[in-house]
């Protein structure tokens, strides 16, 4: 399985980003083959801010592993009811009209989080 992981700092990014240039009426949109992500009469827009870039989740767990310093005690289940085998965000359009470009990867996103988490709670 494969998730696209992205960090908080790259989804407050993408969100001020946004925040910054609020929505304009589509000009080219057309009712007859309409984009969902636009509109021609309300200024909204839908912009997908994610990383882009898919890790196997046996991946982040290793990581995690590397992190702390310790095996995981894995209890593998077969897919639930309603998951998906893969999540990868396309950013593409985000990119364009926002300049987003999300900096940080799993690994460097998973060591910041659990030194924030050790500190926060006083743990380790």
């Amino acid at each position: 399985m494969q998730r696209d992981f992205t960090f908080v700092d790259d989804i407050v990014e993408g969100v001020i980003a946004a925040l910054d240039r609020p929505a304009q009426v589509n000009p080219d949109w057309d009712p007859q083959t309409p984009d969902p992500a636009t509109s021609g009469v309300a200024p909204w827009r839908i912009f997908n801010i994610g990383n882009s870039h898919k890790v196997e989740l046996m991946r982040y767990i290793e990581v995690l592993e590397a992190k702390l310093g310790r095996k995981a005690k894995l209890n593998l289940m077969p897919m639930q009811p309603g998951d998906v085998a893969r999540t990868e965000a396309d950013i593409t359009d985000t990119r364009a009209a926002l300049g987003y470009a999300p900096k940080v990867l799993v690994e460097e996103g998973v060591s910041r989080f659990i030194d924030w988490y050790l500190d926060y709670y006083k743990a380790g």
